[in-house]
């Protein structure tokens, strides 16, 4: 443990990388602008390397910066959240960490029944595309989303989802879209971070045809879902994450269920060890059992 930095050091860098200024990091963890300073030119010299880019107008993390503060800043926040049980006394936390667009959409309008169904478990939730670092301790179980490629992780599927192409009733109703090769001729919104792009559903459906451009781009689920719900174009996206908006018809499958590219792309993560805490025990079986009722 000789070569980590000394907490404080940490800390500031944390607060100036987040806030981008010294003064208000100073202000956040109730020092000086020059003790912040000092701190993080400390951490500078221990490191080796120059962390932030200041001019006299801004603060912003340099390439080494960004790269420290992505692994940096979970780990503070899992000491954080670890010393807060400690001093209120919980001993039952379970740590989640999960993909934003699932979480919101998905999870999040469920986690009352975990509630009810645990109500001596403490749960503690992040959202965010990059996957949790276990190693540094940032979480017990991870949500993930994308192509399972996890080394030694302990990898288990959620559900089958469908995606399709989801627009307004009134989007459909106005551009009159009852073909597929309509597709062409009306705005289509892009998830960037799709498994299933547009290109594999119209491989599957349209002969292998490819759209020119895309009137939107987003790399969240949720934000492609609510530019359909606004007219803005055609989404293809996972039907099980648009659920709430099928539920209360703000969208619409535009040619049908049955025009469906079936993917599995959320996976419960978690390392082998993990499992034997009953928190970890009593979520995995508590999930499996909701995306089991999901799918059926």
């Amino acid at each position: 443990m000789s070569s980590l930095p000394p907490l404080v050091n940490l800390q500031a860098f944390e607060a100036v990388a987040r806030r981008r200024s010294f003064a208000l990091a100073a202000t956040e963890l109730h020092v000086t602008a020059s003790a912040i300073s000092h701190q993080v030119a400390r951490l500078e010299a221990d490191l080796g390397v120059r962390l932030f880019e200041r001019s006299a107008h801004a603060v912003r993390l340099s390439d080494a910066g960004e790269r420290y503060l992505e692994r940096v800043a979970g780990a503070l926040s899992a000491i954080s959240a670890a010393t807060e049980d400690v001093r209120k006394g919980v001993g039952n936390s379970l740590y989640l960490h999960c993909a934003p667009s699932i979480a919101s959409l998905w999870l999040m309008p469920r986690l009352r029944r975990f509630a009810q169904a645990y109500p001596d478990i403490s749960l503690n939730l992040s959202a965010a595309h990059t996957p949790s670092d276990f190693a540094l301790g940032q979480a017990d179980v991870d949500i993930r989303y994308g192509i399972p490629q996890w080394g030694d992780l302990v990898v288990e599927p959620m559900f089958e989802e469908r995606i399709v192409p989801l627009a307004s009733p009134a989007f459909i109703r106005d551009h009159r879209l009852k073909r597929i090769d309509q597709l062409f001729e009306v705005p289509l919104i892009q998830s960037n971070v799709s498994v299933v792009q547009w290109s594999d559903w119209l491989g599957a459906f349209a002969g292998k045809r490819s759209p020119e451009r895309f009137a939107l781009r987003f790399d969240r689920a949720q934000m492609s879902l609510d530019a359909a719900t606004q007219g803005l174009g055609v989404a293809l996206e996972s039907a099980i994450n648009a659920g709430p908006h099928l539920a209360t018809g703000k969208l619409r499958p535009v040619f049908g269920m049955d025009k469906a590219v079936r993917v599995k792309a959320h996976f419960v993560v978690y390392p082998a060890r993990h499992a034997r805490r009953p928190p970890v025990e009593a979520f995995l079986a508590w999930v499996h059992g909701e995306a089991a009722r999901t799918e059926s």
